[in-house]
């Protein structure tokens, strides 16, 4: 096979063929793509998600290195909760053993509280948190996990959000604690998104289902960096847009490419029971990351990573902080 020319453009799929019988695709315009990177200079970075465990994750990076999968973050979706300090700790240090960032979920959610509302087809209140005790348990949730090492929370509530950050700027919490919005409840415009960032978002998944060129309406008023399944599970979806990967980097920089999967068993709340199709999938993400990376290289496109190890989401715009009281 012919290695790909890097002193020339991305080649966008099938483009000579198309080109053979009229159907060529009109170029690329330059003044779409993002003008923001990582402060690293990369453009983009990976993550594999739904790695519920210290079991899951030794699965992740073993294969990760057997298939040669670079991986910048490592979340899970069951919750801080749903962890002994034991579990946490072997995972926090076979992350840094690794450079790779290690994002835990917070607290209670809305899906699995009491609340009727959720289980209507509206969906009520969501994955929010419900009433004063379930914003308390995720902020008990980000202490322990911060006290144990955990730099990267996952939020799913925007009241939960603003609190963490307010903890974070009074030194309660760390201040290289990270925060990343869910994809349960990503933003689906600019101004949604630039809200996150304001409460205290350091990375934001948007839904799979947005149009390329609502990346770049998010990205003309927002440099936040963002999280988006290049495949995602089938609660979200079950979007498989693999072949968008570039133009995602290219108009959503900086972006996290994270490697999900469809048609899998959901896994939250994780426990034994379910111990064998996490293991399972948790592989099959790792072999999807390597898919989505040679498609990258196939067509030019697999310039811009960041450094493994990187984690830094650069500076971002921050709602003024009340004086503490």
């Amino acid at each position: 096979m012919t290695a790909p020319d890097r002193s020339q453009p991305p080649r966008r799929p099938g483009a000579a063929a198309l080109d053979l019988v009229g159907l060529g695709a009109p170029e690329p315009d330059p003044a779409h793509g993002s003008p923001h990177t990582f402060p690293d200079g990369g453009t983009w970075r990976t993550e594999i998600p739904s790695v519920e465990g210290p079991e899951a994750l030794a699965t992740v990076l073993k294969e990760a290195t057997r298939l040669d999968v670079p991986i910048h973050r490592i979340s899970q979706g069951s919750g801080v909760w749903m962890l002994t300090d034991a579990e946490i700790t072997e995972m926090v240090e076979a992350c840094a053993e690794r450079d790779v960032e290690l994002c835990l979920f917070t607290g209670p959610r809305g899906t699995w509280d009491i609340g009727a509302a959720t289980r209507t087809p509206s969906g009520g209140g969501g994955l929010r948190a419900r009433g004063h005790a379930s914003v308390a348990g995720c902020v008990e949730d980000a202490l322990r996990a911060a006290e144990l090492g955990v730099r990267c929370l996952l939020v799913a509530d925007e009241g939960v959000l603003w609190t963490l950050h307010r903890l974070r700027t009074l030194g309660t919490l760390p201040a290289d604690l990270t925060f990343k919005v869910s994809a349960l409840v990503g933003p689906v415009n600019p101004a949604a998104y630039a809200v996150w960032e304001g409460l205290g978002a350091d990375s934001v998944n948007i839904p799979s289902d947005l149009g390329l060129d609502q990346l770049t309406e998010i990205r003309r008023v927002s440099r936040a960096p963002m999280d988006l399944y290049l495949e995602a599970p089938d609660d979200l979806g079950g979007y498989v847009r693999m072949y968008d990967a570039h133009e995602f980097i290219r108009r959503g920089a900086p972006l996290y490419l994270k490697f999900g999967l469809s048609k899998a068993p959901g896994i939250y709340p994780y426990g034994a029971h379910l111990r064998d199709v996490t293991l399972d999938t948790a592989r099959e993400r790792v072999r999807r990351g390597r898919l989505a990376l040679d498609l990258l290289a196939r067509h030019g496109a697999d310039g811009g990573m960041s450094p493994l190890g990187s984690r830094d989401p650069g500076a971002l715009e921050r709602f003024p902080v009340p004086e503490r009281s």
